[in-house]
């Protein structure tokens, strides 16, 4: 790879299964691109806790504004001591900090993956940066309160300027694939926070020339994700309703071991898979690292069409084209019905880079 393609990624190995998905996508980006990646390591989660009293210590948050980019394992904050569990979770408060305000989250069906939708090949466009989710939709404090006792409550927030720029990311995505998009909400029971929302999109969909837009209430989206999931291409949505969706359809695709996902903004960018820390599979090699390897293809396809670099697009299709085919030979993770460890399906992945 030429000097110019030379890109600085992070490395956040996080809780849990973190540091062996990391070190297994650190392997197979590696293969992918045979040269120009400069790792910089990154503490995060109950390591980070233990040499510098934090989840996420200022030393990691000043590095990653330094970087191309950056593959984050996950975090296990429920298992935090509780003064460390207070507070926005680490992947949260990255996001918050680097205004990665779209989730983007693709679900497709691999051959040689069981399936429970083998037609599934859709992208669910998240709004990641307000809606219902409480760490994110407050400048201070959270957006989650209790006046009294007995009392809870919830602030939702959104806004014209955030969901002028996640419908663009959508329709800039549908105009890629197959042309279709559709809007979810909830504006029958929401029509000031939700009718803005579908509103504001359809507003800005109205730009792109060749697409076709519709919109659809969460709980109808649901239900038609699970009976027709072929039907779809492109969703976006708010922070929550995307979040279950999304994770509705990677079980529809046959496992949460293969959701990938990019966090985003204009110019920042996080591979991050769906799927958390599964703390009793820690330590016994038997993960599913495809998911967090699709994310980090997912990343260098970002990276390649921001630097007009065709090597990082060709690499992350080759990831791509990797797993699918190692998949498609029978080789797979206990969560998919195989056999293969951690450092197996790996290193049947890196063969078939290796090869080409």
């Amino acid at each position: 790879m030429s000097e110019r393609a030379e890109i600085r990624l992070g490395l956040i190995e996080g809780d849990g299964i973190g540091p062996e998905v990391v070190r297994a996508t650190r392997l197979v980006v590696d293969d992918a691109l045979g040269a120009g990646v400069a790792w910089v390591p990154l503490p995060m989660g109950q390591a980070a806790i233990d040499e510098f009293g934090s989840p996420l210590p200022d030393l990691t948050l000043d590095a990653l504004a330094g970087l191309d980019g950056w593959i984050l394992g996950p975090h296990d904050n429920a298992a935090y001591a509780p003064e460390h569990r207070a507070g926005t979770p680490p992947g949260g408060a990255i996001r918050k900090r680097f205004g990665l305000y779209a989730n983007i989250r693709p679900a497709r069906a691999f051959p040689g993956v069981r399936a429970a939708a083998p037609d599934i090949d859709l992208v669910i466009v998240r709004e990641n940066s307000e809606g219902f989710y409480a760490d994110r939709n407050m400048v201070a404090g959270s957006g989650e309160f209790r006046p009294t006792p007995d009392v809870a409550l919830s602030v939702g927030v959104v806004t014209r300027a955030a969901c002028e720029r996640i419908a663009h990311e959508a329709c800039a995505l549908a105009a890629t694939r197959r042309k279709r998009l559709t809007i979810v909400h909830k504006a029958n029971v929401l029509p000031l926070t939700m009718g803005l929302f579908r509103d504001v999109c359809r507003e800005v969909a109205q730009g792109y020339s060749g697409l076709t837009v519709t919109d659809e209430h969460v709980d109808a989206a649901a239900a038609h994700l699970v009976r027709a999931p072929g039907d779809y291409d492109v969703l976006v949505t708010e922070n929550l309703f995307g979040d279950i969706l999304s994770d509705l359809a990677g079980e529809l695709s046959g496992s949460l071991g293969l959701a990938a996902s990019l966090n985003c903004s204009a110019t920042q960018a996080m591979a991050q898979a769906v799927h958390g820390a599964a703390p009793t599979l820690a330590g016994h090699n038997r993960a599913n690292p495809a998911a967090l390897q699709l994310s980090a293809a997912m990343l260098l396809r970002l990276l390649g069409a921001r630097r007009a670099d065709p090597a990082l697009t060709r690499a992350a299709d080759h990831i791509d084209r990797a797993i699918a085919a190692t998949l498609a030979s029978g080789v797979a993770t206990a969560d998919l019905g195989g056999l293969a460890s951690t450092t197996e399906f790996t290193e049947h992945v890196r063969a078939r880079l290796n090869r080409w």
